[in-house]
């Protein structure tokens, strides 16, 4: 069966919904105010300071959609080990060798993989409007639904809802969100780095929060920095020497030298819809779970909950009964990533004696145990396996 489908948002998660649904035969009407220049993106030198840690069931998504054909042609970086250690302690590292994979994962750029997905569209039947204004409401029947714009009405046989965590559409739904603020900041720190090819990413858990080392092609990479809101804003804002010096001063030894090129930081929030789901209007990505970033998994579980609507819609011919299952199928996994992020956040930023005592010999433990290790190594790379 054939529907027409108006997906709200052409990020990574919209754009893969978009070509996703669309190679099941579906008309696609992709409704985005600010749509990327694919040209500009491609030719320019600028590096995005946002990147995402795709992990082997992304990268199969991607593939399955023709996009991973434009990202290996572009900038990525490929990773083979993973590392995670207490402040100042051993490391558990994993690496792909323990689950008989060539690699880990890919570090990308966020706009690399946005562009690479959009250069798809040219080959489905994908509508894009960029000028519709805001979306100032939903009016349901029983088997369309009506999108009513400043200047245009669309209507559709299914909603995609993939605006983001902040996301306007869901608002208009009246679907309600639990979460909280943490009590920190993150900052990215986009550098060139005078070191070969790196193929680690790890992360260091501090008594102010985690720090990270994500690699992306030479010569850059990503640190991540959690602390305070107010200490990581002067950093950022101050001079760029003075952050080298604290960045040298707090992390573990870099791999070489480096310049600072970029900062952002922005506010940490975890954000769960209380409903995936209002008629025929349906949440996927950011719109539906935000989730601490600790390691990488939000644009990761974005691609999941495609894979699981697409699956869902390709079973069950009544779009009722479709977004019940998909959100039977994508609530609990979520949830228990949100829940196994938030508690290794909590357990590894607190100084309790013997809370430090039990996670380090849990780390020394998990390396002598490679069975559980390896099924550890199997679900952050997504169940690809």
């Amino acid at each position: 069966m054939s529907l027409s489908i108006c997906i709200i948002g052409g990020g990574m998660v919209g754009a893969a919904a978009a070509v996703a649904l669309a190679k099941q035969g579906h008309t696609i009407q992709l409704v985005e105010n600010n749509p990327i220049d694919e040209n500009k993106v491609l030719s320019s030198d600028q590096i995005d300071i946002r990147v995402s840690a795709l992990n082997l069931f992304s990268e199969n998504l991607l593939s399955e959609l023709g996009a991973w054909q434009h990202i290996r042609k572009s900038r990525s970086a490929e990773y083979k080990r993973l590392s995670v250690q207490d402040y100042q302690k051993s490391p558990l590292i994993f690496n792909n060798q323990e689950i008989g994979q060539s690699h880990l994962g890919h570090i990308i750029e966020n706009n690399v993989i946005q562009t690479s997905i959009w250069q798809e569209f040219s080959h489905h039947n994908i509508s894009v409007l960029s000028d519709l204004g805001k979306l100032e409401g939903i009016l349901h029947h029983n088997d369309k639904e009506t999108l009513c714009f400043e200047s245009q009405t669309l209507e559709a046989d299914l909603v995609v809802v993939a605006d983001g965590a902040r996301s306007h559409t869901r608002e208009l739904l009246g679907i309600g969100t639990t979460g909280w603020q943490y009590q920190q900041a993150c900052m990215g720190v986009l550098i060139k780095l005078d070191a070969e090819q790196q193929d680690i990413t790890w992360q260091e858990f501090q008594p102010t929060g985690p720090v990270a080392f994500l690699p992306m092609q030479a010569p850059y990479a990503n640190l991540i920095w959690y602390h305070h809101e107010d200490t990581l804003r002067k950093l950022a804002d101050g001079d760029k020497n003075n952050l080298k010096d604290a960045i040298v001063t707090n992390y573990p030894e870099l791999p070489g030298d480096f310049e600072i090129l970029k900062t952002a930081v922005f506010p940490l929030t975890r954000q769960h819809a209380n409903q995936y789901s209002k008629s025929r209007c349906v949440l996927v990505g950011d719109a539906a779970h935000a989730i601490n970033p600790l390691a990488g998994q939000g644009v990761n579980l974005g691609f999941k909950d495609v894979a699981q609507l697409v699956n869902s819609l390709s079973k069950e011919a009544n779009i009722a009964k479709a977004l019940k299952d998909y959100e039977q199928k994508r609530r609990i996994p979520n949830l228990a990533m949100m829940s196994m992020m938030d508690a290794c956040y909590f357990a590894f930023s607190n100084e309790i004696t013997p809370l430090k005592i039990l996670r380090q010999s849990a780390i020394t433990g998990l390396s002598k145990l490679s069975p559980i290790k390896s099924q550890m190594l199997k679900y952050a790379v997504g169940h690809y396996l």
